[in-house]
């Protein structure tokens, strides 16, 4: 028997839907989820022993590939003094200080346990920072599940169909203002009339979580005037794109500076954490210095902390970032033109190491227009891939990931697959 069949069909009678998170339901795409038991650079194998290559990378963690010996073995030592302290650490403070030194923006930091922690406490720091309630978000964009933001939100949320979600009371969301992604003059007039009691605006700079979202450069430059003209505080949402799409992130790629950033995925390389930063006058209305609360029993895990420190400490090496965008880019050029030269609707494109593949005539700049595509095709080419051993994002609304680890013979290997593909559908 199929033994990803037979795990899921045990799961779901003990874990609602069967997973532990949704978008791992295949609900989106069909068919039956992969439980993994092992993974190596580029490649993971199930409980069937088949061999795939990786673009999820666990959703972006992974930049280094799987289980890299450094980090594993930093991983290993730091273990055996201790998995927790629940108290001050050396490493917590090289970590804030690599943080602060690499990210423009940020000018103190704090460590929590995962991205969703992350953008909540951000958003608090915010409102106590301005007195003001009002958030902004943008359609589609998702940064955790935090109450007020499931409000028209990405990822599992978008893939469920259920932008907004249950259980969330009325009350909680209606501070929650949300715009259309990319758009400029939608921006400028909710500033014109409510400018002045928004707290503050988060945004992916790079969105992730509709598929991935290029921002225009005028529609952040944009955000940025508005929200330094009526005290708003602006936060990019980089758990995603930290260190992914450039060793600063999305804003030195796009030279706009916020007033928060929040962090995720990769300063964990693979283990939970989450940090938020940013601006000293902000950050100081953080408890015990000021008065907006926020703690965390784990925060600043040693055993996190030393794994995402390696991961850092790898990824400033020279050309790493240009060689990830270079193999990345490769990626989708190819399937784009195979798609091309067959005469289907597709195209991809890339952001450093993440990517995003369109079953459409031209790549989306917004939450409609991730809507408007095909994604009955996509349903069926993932399916077709997943067959020959390639492993994407199980949704059309999920950007993809390349790592370190990924080579020439992985993307010639992928491309080979989608030339079988694209003919089958």
């Amino acid at each position: 028997m199929d033994k990803n069949k037979q795990l899921f069909q045990q799961s779901q009678l003990i874990i609602p839907g069967g997973v532990n998170s949704p978008v791992r339901a295949f609900g989106s795409v069909g068919g039956t989820p992969i439980f993994f038991k092992r993974a190596k650079g580029s490649r993971l194998w199930d409980e069937n022993d088949k061999e795939y290559i990786d673009y999820i990378n666990s959703w972006g963690p992974m930049i280094l590939g799987h289980a890299h010996p450094e980090v594993i073995k930093v991983v290993q030592e730091v273990a055996e003094s201790s998995l927790s302290f629940g108290a001050p650490t050396e490493r917590e403070l090289i970590m804030a200080e690599t943080i602060v030194r690499l990210v423009p923006s940020i000018e103190q930091v704090r460590l929590v346990s995962s991205g969703t922690e992350a953008t909540m406490s951000a958003i608090r720091v915010a409102r106590g920072y301005t007195s003001r309630d009002k958030i902004v978000k943008f359609e589609g964009c998702y940064h955790g599940h935090a109450d007020a933001l499931l409000v028209k939100a990405g990822s599992g949320a978008l893939t469920f169909g259920q932008p907004s979600s249950a259980g969330v009371p009325h009350d909680v969301a209606k501070d929650t203002l949300t715009l259309p992604y990319n758009n400029t003059q939608a921006l400028k007039d909710l500033f014109d009339r409510l400018g002045d009691e928004i707290a503050c605006v988060i945004i992916e700079p790079v969105v992730g979580n509709m598929n991935l979202i290029v921002p225009e450069q005028e529609f952040l430059e944009t955000l940025r005037q508005l929200c330094t003209h009526h005290g708003a505080v602006l936060i990019f949402d980089e758990v995603m794109t930290g260190f992914r799409v450039a060793l600063g992130g999305a804003q030195e790629l796009f030279n706009v500076l916020p007033d928060m950033t929040t962090l995720g995925k990769v300063i964990g390389g693979g283990l939970p954490v989450g940090a938020f930063g940013g601006k000293k006058e902000i950050m100081s209305q953080l408890a015990p210095l000021g008065p907006v609360y926020q703690a965390g029993t784990l925060s600043g895990n040693p055993v996190a902390v030393a794994a995402g420190l390696k991961t850092l400490e790898l990824i400033q090496q020279e050309n790493f970032h240009v060689q990830l965008a270079d193999m990345t880019n490769k990626l989708v050029t190819g399937l784009t033109q195979i798609a091309r030269e067959q005469g289907k609707e597709f195209t991809a494109r890339n952001v450093g190491g993440m990517f995003g593949l369109y079953f459409s005539a031209t790549a989306p700049n917004s939450f409609d227009e991730v809507m408007a595509s095909d994604r009955e095709s996509f349903n069926k080419f993932f399916h077709l891939m997943l067959e020959q051993g390639i492993y994407f994002g199980p949704s059309a609304f999920e950007a993809g990931f390349v790592s370190a680890a990924h080579t020439e013979h992985d993307i010639q290997q992928t491309l080979n697959a989608a030339q079988v593909a694209f003919e089958a559908l």
